[in-house]
């Protein structure tokens, strides 16, 4: 019997030690984890920004639509303005301006520029990058940024605005409730955004 009450009594201090590493280890571990899949949501929204951006260059609006998004993305062009010739370097020491020493190369018809267009995947992101992944929430499956658009008012004048977010709760959706529940970033929106519905904030993320 005291064998067995010996036993008993190791397998419960072995229990009760990892029941305690398992409560210290918990939040580490749910912050690491936390930290992975935000940096990877952030890295999304900065490449929606990017890609919304452009497409106000061009439509001189921002969409709230990820179907036309992608495919402009995929299929649209962006202008870009290619020199042509070489600014003789003389100019640029005479002057002490590079912009100068470019006008005046231009008066001159030393130098040109052309507008091309290119590809505005090309552009922005590089051939290999893959578009379908834009609206999509990094660690799900298929759970897509809510995206939208609006227009408010700054220093008296009508801006265009636009907002793209995933709440915490989709972000860390699998992971531990509790510590989901408890978690608080601190922001007025509790998860990742970027840009605003209610103010011209020049498209910056919750983040910076």
């Amino acid at each position: 019997m005291r064998k067995v009450l010996q036993f008993a009594l190791a397998i419960a201090a072995i229990v009760l030690a990892y029941l305690l590493y398992d409560s210290i280890m918990k939040p580490i571990r749910f912050e690491k984890e936390r930290k992975k899949r935000y940096e990877a949501v952030i890295e999304n929204l900065k490449d929606i920004r990017k890609a919304q951006v452009a497409y106000k260059d061009v439509y001189n609006r921002y969409t709230a639509g990820f179907d036309t998004l992608v495919d402009f993305v995929k299929h649209d062009s962006l202008p870009l303005v290619k020199a042509i010739g070489n600014i003789p370097e003389e100019y640029i020491d005479s002057l002490k301006s590079r912009s100068k020493a470019e006008k005046l190369a231009l008066k001159q018809g030393i130098i040109s520029r052309d507008t091309i267009k290119i590809s505005v995947k090309d552009s922005l992101f590089g051939k290999n990058y893959n578009v379908d992944k834009l609206p999509i929430i990094p660690y799900t499956e298929d759970k897509k940024f809510e995206l939208a658009t609006g227009e408010v008012t700054a220093s008296g004048l009508p801006v265009k605005v636009f907002e793209a977010k995933a709440p915490s709760e989709v972000i860390l959706h699998g992971m531990n409730k509790r510590l989901i529940a408890a978690y608080n970033d601190g922001k007025d929106y509790k998860g990742l955004k970027v840009g605003s519905l209610s103010e011209a904030n020049n498209n910056a993320g919750n983040w910076e």
